[in-house]
């Protein structure tokens, strides 16, 4: 009786420790579902990603193309088409050489037409303001319509053509003759003036003869 006893004991503390076990794995179980079903309600502080796009390469022209011939000679470029290393120290009036190169967007060629983006050219040392009548434009006036002596003189904005080359500024201010009277270029208005004085002077001859 006692040796049936034995494995009986054996048996039921067996099953003791496997129910001691599931338990336990139920229980470990439960709070990992817990801890899961949690960081799922909480997910704690996001992230947030900002995508930047990437910047379009500019296309548009420069306007300073449109003045510059294609493929040309790049010492007869306009000087809106080129860069240039100027000095200001230069003898006035002496001929000087600057180091040039063309802007962007713009080609030209050398005497060997092989294309080029560094070269010379020769000028004159002068400022715009100093140049002959002939290499730049200015604005008219029309307000002054008086012929007087000394002629009168009106403020004006002057422009250096494009092709010429000077140093400083390429628009300048100047004092110019009025040219205007009565609607009339001023040379204009003297031919005539001198017209009529003939004319008079011709029929008081007539008259007195």
């Amino acid at each position: 009786m006692a040796g049936g006893v034995r494995p009986l004991r054996g048996l039921r503390a067996l099953c003791r420790v496997l129910l001691f076990l599931s338990q336990f794995c139920i229980l470990s179980g439960g709070e990992q579902s817990q801890a899961l079903a949690q960081s799922i309600k909480d997910p704690g502080p996001t992230r947030t990603f900002t995508v930047v796009p990437r910047a379009a390469e500019s296309t548009e022209i420069p306007p300073y193309v449109m003045k510059c011939p294609s493929n040309g000679l790049c010492s007869r470029l306009p000087a809106d088409c080129i860069d240039c290393t100027t000095n200001f120290s230069c003898i006035y009036g002496k001929p000087v050489t600057f180091d040039c190169a063309v802007k962007p967007s713009v080609t030209c060629v050398d005497q060997d037409f092989k294309s080029q983006k560094n070269f010379i050219i020769n000028m004159t040392c002068r400022f715009c303001w100093q140049l002959p009548e002939t290499d730049y434009e200015c604005t008219n006036s029309t307000s002054c319509m008086t012929v007087s002596c000394p002629r009168q003189r009106y403020p004006a904005n002057c422009t250096v053509r494009d092709h010429v080359h000077c140093l400083g500024n390429r628009t300048f201010p100047k004092m110019l003759y009025c040219n205007w009277t009565g609607g009339y270029k001023w040379s204009t208005a003297l031919a005539l003036s001198l017209q009529v004085q003939v004319g008079v002077h011709v029929q008081l001859t007539v008259g007195l003869h």
